[in-house]
């Protein structure tokens, strides 16, 4: 069941009838500007993305005592689980 070209058309003129010729045309510019402002960001944000990856990434460093040292912290402050 798809639209014939004469039902688009009543369509077409109902809209326009509704809208007006101004309005329609207003509304597709605002909609062409914000596709060009979507892209625009697009582009930046791929620019940013490019620009940062050419930096390494910042690597955490802890010494094995640390770790260790952690451990044995979290361990003991947890209770040892018999009644008296």
């Amino acid at each position: 069941m798809g639209l014939s070209v004469w039902q688009i058309a009543i369509i077409a003129v109902v809209v326009l009838v509704l809208f007006g010729r101004g309005r329609i045309s207003e509304m597709m510019g605002d909609f062409g500007k914000g596709i060009s402002s979507f892209k625009k960001g697009m582009n930046e944000e791929e620019a940013n993305v490019s620009s940062d990856s050419d930096k390494p990434a910042a690597q955490i460093e802890s010494s094995a005592k640390d770790a260790k040292a952690s451990t044995k912290d979290a361990a003991s402050s947890q209770p040892s689980g018999k009644a008296d």
